[in-house]
């Protein structure tokens, strides 16, 4: 049979489990919107299943509904509502409400288990359509330590012969290192009918979704078992669990970064987002701290303690030490942005200069501007916001206040010290100061009369 003959791959479904109240974390804000990599842990795991383009994603929700369902504004997802947290099983169950009419494949992610990857999920659902046809395939996994996980019991093709909780292994089972991480890939037509038959007959008076396998294997029909790395279905409950996982994601992606070509002086104390974008032979020094929607190209330089996000750096640029880089900058090839420069919404051509102490906000610099010490664009008056243009080789004098809106000509100088609140013409020299007086014998003769005055007292 030719690809062109092959089967269709049946539909993709989703569902997420995010009902949980999360009372571990201590927070008003729900679980699984605490972030991870500058982005909330449940819209990690959107961004990854829609590289598998699923037909339809239902995100299970309970407590702090309102909050998730801003959070997913505008993606597509469906929503249903765990009014009762009765166990796993019965979150699934929810879904049926809004997936009912879905007959393909079906994903059963949680939100707080956030970094599972792409291929890992197709794995688990490429394997669904293994030649033995499982019922279920449960996600698996090798913790460094499994006591308190569930084991997992399976051959070397993966199939799964027994499923038990640690509390009620043996001692032969609980020497299993294959521990179950509660993520699922099942078909729609029988998953709805397993669920039903699920019951609360436990300690907990819940309804447990690894009881499908169980129930599946009394009716004579297996499920598999695929693997993933412990670090993918790591579970966030607590504060101290999420600052882990940040800690491992990090180091992985530092990792990345310095296999890609970027040096890291001091990895550790370099915090990169979940869409940094960093080039060959870039120099990155200790304390550096990129926000999302950062792309540094090639041969750039981040000096020691500087803050970027939303930015863009070009090849040859460098940045601080002791600077930041707010949303909407846009640092030209060759640029210099140095100690203590704040920029904003704001492009510096190839060659520009703003080397000391200066905020330069909504504003166009030139190629090869040079912008003194102290320099600031006025930028807001308290009700908007306005532009200033500096243009291609002006030079601008240190502790100047440039009052958008504003123009500065190109090759134009401004005197040191200078209130611009007109523009000025290319090749102009604009000074905009008070004229300096100075009066012979009056500081002497104030410190005398001080003294003279303070003596009589």
């Amino acid at each position: 049979m030719t690809d062109i003959d092959a089967p269709a791959a049946p539909p993709l479904a989703a569902i997420i489990l995010a009902a949980g109240k999360g009372t571990r974390m201590k927070s008003d804000l729900h679980k699984v919107l605490h972030p991870v990599a500058g982005r909330p842990m449940l819209l990690h795991l959107m961004a990854t299943l829609d590289r598998l383009a699923p037909s339809r994603v239902a995100v299970v929700v309970g407590s702090g509904r309102d909050q998730i369902e801003h959070a997913l504004d505008g993606s597509g997802a469906a929503i249903a509502v765990q009014a009762e947290q009765l166990g796993t099983g019965h979150a699934v169950a929810q879904a049926q409400a809004v997936l009912g009419d879905h007959d393909g494949d079906v994903l059963i992610l949680y939100g707080d288990v956030p970094l599972v990857n792409a291929a890992t999920m197709q794995a688990m659902v490429a394997r669904l359509h293994g030649p033995d046809r499982p019922v279920a395939v449960v996600l698996g996994f090798r913790p460094v330590d499994p006591t308190g996980y569930g084991r997992i019991v399976a051959d070397a093709e993966g199939t799964i012969g027994k499923m038990v909780e640690h509390k009620d292994a043996t001692d032969a089972e609980r020497a299993v290192t294959l521990c179950n991480s509660g993520l699922m890939a099942v078909r729609a037509a029988d998953l709805w009918p397993l669920l039903a038959r699920v019951d609360n007959l436990n300690a907990a008076g819940e309804y447990y979704l690894p009881d499908i396998v169980v129930l599946a294997r009394a009716d004579g029909r297996g499920s598999a078992v695929v693997e993933a790395a412990a670090w993918e279905v790591a579970g966030i409950n607590s504060r101290a669990e999420l600052a882990a996982v940040e800690a491992g994601w990090q180091a992985r992606r530092r990792a990345a970064a310095m296999a890609d070509g970027a040096s890291l002086v001091a990895p550790d104390t370099v915090w990169f987002s979940h869409d940094t974008v960093i080039g060959r032979d870039v120099l990155i020094e200790p304390n550096v701290v990129f926000g999302p929607g950062v792309t540094v190209e090639d041969g750039a330089t981040i000096h020691a303690f500087s803050h970027l996000a939303g930015a863009r750096v070009a090849a040859g640029a460098a940045i601080g030490p002791y600077a930041r880089l707010r949303p909407g900058a846009a640092i030209g090839r060759n640029a210099r942005v140095g100690n203590f420069v704040e920029v904003k919404k704001a492009v510096l051509g190839d060659g520009a200069k703003v080397n000391h102490l200066s905020y330069i906000g909504d504003a166009a610099i030139g190629a090869g501007a040079n912008i003194g010490a102290g320099t600031i664009t006025c930028n807001y008056d308290g009700f908007g916001k306005y532009r200033t243009e500096i243009g291609a080789g002006a030079f601008v004098g240190s502790n100047s206040a440039l009052v958008a809106p504003v123009a500065i000509g190109a090759g134009a100088i401004v005197g040191a010290g200078s209130v611009i609140t007109r523009d000025v013409p290319a090749d102009a020299l604009a000074v905009a100061r008070g004229e300096q007086r100075e009066r012979p014998g009056w500081a002497a003769r104030f410190r005398h009369m001080m003294l003279a005055r303070k003596a009589g007292r």
